[in-house]
């Protein structure tokens, strides 16, 4: 019955309205809003029900519908919040994309007249404008068609042009319209969504109202990348199998040249591998659309001139929360890629930042997982060249040989007491790990007193070599006997073997998550893709330093000092020795499953075939269990 009552009230109207002029249904539009405050609610009924119809609209209908929009826009001065919020919520609830340009038009002047009537309509505006970033979930699934991409372009072309309308008009909304994109992002559980919402919200940071609210959309984008990285669970990866995982794959890729069906057959295998950790989780999809989204971002940004003025927000967002988030994975490739893009300016500023936050942040756990970020990134980034990659080195080397020359009062290693010193120290090492092909041009750039200072760093009686993981540690040695750069004797060679001591187990914590490096293989598929072309793979590595012989142990010719000796006598202890701690063995278990490094041939060898050697866990990161 109400419906009926509904349908002829409108009927009436639309009659009523046919010899009407503009301002005479102004008078009519203006004498409802009247009526219903005085008690008489006929004709204001009938103008809520016009508004409120959500069916398809006859071409009549369509233009009653704009001609009453257009006649509330001039009696905004004669609505009341209270006595017509039917009417307000009817406006407010409007979905543009169901409608055509004529309606979008009507209801932005409608839009932008509400928020300059009056302070208490401006956020409910705003609102209306941010719940149109995103269509229907009709529309979502369409958006590949040329006509709904029509349609998008339309209603966010007005959507934004409207946002910048209401402030000019009203000073004060910028700052409003940021908390109400904020919290409504963090409602959107679906990927299609949140990728065309973000859209919207890189679209302000480039647009018009950029210089006001711009930069706080890139750092909320990158807070809810964060976020949805920390949801994705990470234990089950480590207890599965990885006989067959992406990390043994990564050798695979770069063994040598690839045909296109191999190149296509390796991809499959990875994608499947993703697929079965990932592919069930809303979060590990929406993560990757957003980061593929905002990687396009940045190229678009490059190729207008703007990368670097982003990339200051950029940088400002990962100090606050990706270099402190707790078990981030992907997050920082944001980070990685805007720098591949120009190593020169965001690539060298990025690594300057993070030796500034390693060497003066009074935070203790800032400062490690800084360091650790460091490492892994110049271990990784294919982009950074040797020189500065050697400049780098020797910061960390000259701030970790100061630091164990004001300790000589130590005499044995204190985990808990140095955490930085050993972070620092393990830095080092990964970096030679990484870079060892280049490993002579370091020197042949910053001389010999830096070698030397490596080897004092590593001999202090803090003992770094007992402390860091072990894993790291044995990297480094093969690489010491290798290129004959260092020597460490058997009076200096840690004390009870390189797998877990208590000297590492109290450094790295008893959450061995924690030992994670920042910069280890991307898991995500569309932006791996991306990172794939600037990134160092272990293959890489690992395929040039197999083609160096064992008997290349020389003196070196400048200091007439052996560098190198053969079978160093490092007490390896074998495997299945107790630590104390069966999670420990467990965790070492699934770690060598998950390790890209080839078996450690030469201490094989020296020590008779007893061992094969630790081998370089392809995701390590050094953050105490704190942080």
């Amino acid at each position: 019955m109400g419906v009926q009552l509904a349908s002829e009230q409108v009927a009436m109207l639309e009659i009523e309205s046919v010899d009407l002029s503009d301002s005479e249904l102004v008078y009519h539009v203006r004498d409802a809003l009247k009526s219903a405050i005085q008690g008489d609610m006929d004709k204001y009924s009938q103008l809520v029900g016009l508004i409120n119809r959500d069916h398809q609209l006859s071409p009549e209908e369509v233009a009653l519908l704009v001609t009453c929009l257009k006649a509330l826009s001039g009696t905004v001065s004669f609505l009341d919040i209270v006595h017509h919020r039917s009417l307000l919520s009817s406006v407010f609830r409007i979905v543009m994309w169901n409608y055509g340009t004529d309606v979008m038009d009507a209801l932005m002047e409608l839009v932008v007249s509400l928020a300059a009537s009056s302070g208490q309509y401006v956020d409910l505006c705003l609102e209306m404008l941010v719940n149109n970033f995103v269509p229907p979930e009709t529309f979502v699934k369409l958006l590949n068609n040329p006509r709904v991409q029509a349609r998008k372009g339309q209603v966010l072309d007005r959507v934004h042009s409207t946002l910048k309308a209401i402030a000019d008009l009203v000073p004060l909304s910028p700052l409003r319209l940021e908390k109400i994109i904020k919290e409504r992002m963090h409602k959107i559980r679906d990927k299609g969504p949140i990728v065309i919402y973000a859209e919207n919200m890189l679209r302000l940071d480039s647009g018009p109202l950029g210089e006001l609210i711009g930069s706080t959309m890139l750092v909320a984008i990158v807070d809810r990348v964060v976020d949805l990285d920390v949801d994705i669970p990470w234990d089950s990866i480590l207890q599965d199998d990885f006989t067959k995982g992406i990390f043994d794959t990564e050798l695979e890729e770069l063994e040598g040249p690839m045909d296109d069906g191999q190149q296509d057959s390796f991809e499959l295998e990875r994608d499947i591998w993703i697929d079965k950790f990932f592919g069930d989780s809303k979060s590990a999809q929406m993560l990757d659309s957003l980061m593929v989204l905002t990687f396009e971002y940045f190229i678009s940004c490059k190729e207008s001139g703007r990368l670097s003025l982003i990339f200051d927000t950029l940088l400002h967002s990962f100090e606050k929360t990706v270099l402190t988030a707790y078990k981030s994975k992907f997050a920082q490739f944001l980070v990685f890629y805007a720098c591949s893009l120009d190593p020169e300016n965001c690539g060298k500023r990025f690594a300057i930042t993070l030796i500034h936050i390693f060497e003066t942040s009074a935070h203790l756990e800032w400062r490690m997982s800084a360091v650790a970020y460091l490492a892994s990134y110049l271990a990784r980034a294919k982009f950074m060249d040797l020189p500065f990659v050697a400049d780098c080195l020797e910061m960390l080397v000259n701030w970790c040989y100061n630091y164990s020359k004001i300790r000589t009062d130590e005499i044995n290693p204190n985990p808990k007491a140095h955490k930085n010193f050993y972070a620092g120290c393990q830095a080092i090492m990964y970096i030679i790990c990484f870079r060892r092909g280049s490993i002579h041009s370091f020197f042949r750039l910053k001389s010999q007193l830096l070698r030397m200072r490596i080897e004092d760093i590593l001999r202090h009686p803090l003992s770094p070599l007992t402390v860091c993981l072990p894993s790291i540690v044995e990297e480094f040695l093969r690489v010491a006997e290798a290129t004959c750069l260092f020597s460490f004797p058997d009076s200096d060679a840690p004390v009870g073997g390189l797998l877990e001591s208590e000297h590492s187990i109290a450094f790295g914590g008893y959450q061995r998550l924690d030992t994670f490096f920042p910069f280890d293989p991307c898991l995500l598929k569309k932006a791996d893709r991306f990172i794939r072309p600037n990134y160092v793979y272990w293959s890489m590595v690992r395929n040039a330093y197999d083609e160096i012989e064992e008997d290349e142990c020389t003196s070196d010719e400048d200091d007439d000092v052996e560098v190198c000796i053969p079978g160093n006598g490092i007490d390896i202890i074998a495997p299945g020795t107790a630590r104390g701690n069966e999670n420990f063995e467990e965790f070492d278990n699934t770690l060598s499953k998950m390790s890209i490094t080839p078996k450690n041939l030469l201490l094989h060898q020296s020590l008779g075939g007893q061992r094969a050697g630790l081998q370089m866990p392809s995701r390590i990161r050094p953050c105490p269990e704190s942080l």
